[in-house]
């Protein structure tokens, strides 16, 4: 599991963040976070390696090509969970496989691995208000009812890659990329 994000207190609630929010969640309360060459911070729970990269979200590939291949990690073997302008807030879709979708971090994570086999769940965090800037707007913090939002979605996130991990992708596919709120 690799969650994107950027590192430091300036970012931690920001919708860019929204990977490292479900990860972490998915890590637990408990774990126990290790530095991996400085590129990125892993933590181990139930035979699962979660990620979270350091290397600010454009470089996200860089941890997660070395920590793969560290751990002999098949692009197929890794779940990387982002924050998707393109989905209304609340909305998230998994995907086995796809293009990155602008988001920039997916785009380092394909160009490092060399391939667009990468399971993803993507969290909408969108759309981005008229006359706003994207990278802008993805910097900023949710409003309070928008964070609400967000959180009931990390939760199905959390619930989704859960079964992923229990019952297979098609499973989880099949169970929560359907009746998400409108």
């Amino acid at each position: 599991m690799v969650g994107l994000g950027n590192p430091g207190s300036r970012y931690a609630r920001t919708r860019h963040n929204a990977g490292f929010r479900v990860v972490s969640s998915l890590a637990g309360e408990d774990a126990v976070w290790k530095d991996f060459r400085g590129l990125g911070l892993w933590a181990r729970a139930d035979g699962v390696f979660y990620g979270l990269p350091m290397t600010f979200m454009n470089d996200s590939g860089s941890f997660s090509a070395a920590f793969s291949r560290f751990h002999r990690l098949a692009p197929a073997e890794i779940l990387v969970c982002f924050d998707d302008i393109s989905l209304l807030l609340g909305r998230m879709r998994l995907r086995p496989s796809g293009s990155s979708g602008g988001q920039k971090g997916m785009e380092s994570i394909i160009a490092s691995l060399g391939t667009s086999d990468i399971p993803r769940l993507r969290l909408g965090v969108g759309p981005v208000p008229a006359g706003w800037d994207a990278a802008d707007f993805v910097l900023g913090r949710f409003s309070a009812a928008e964070d609400k939002v967000f959180c009931e979605m990390a939760e199905r996130g959390v619930e989704a890659v859960r079964t992923a991990l229990e019952e297979g992708l098609e499973a989880a596919m099949n169970r929560y990329n359907k009746g998400v709120p409108k």
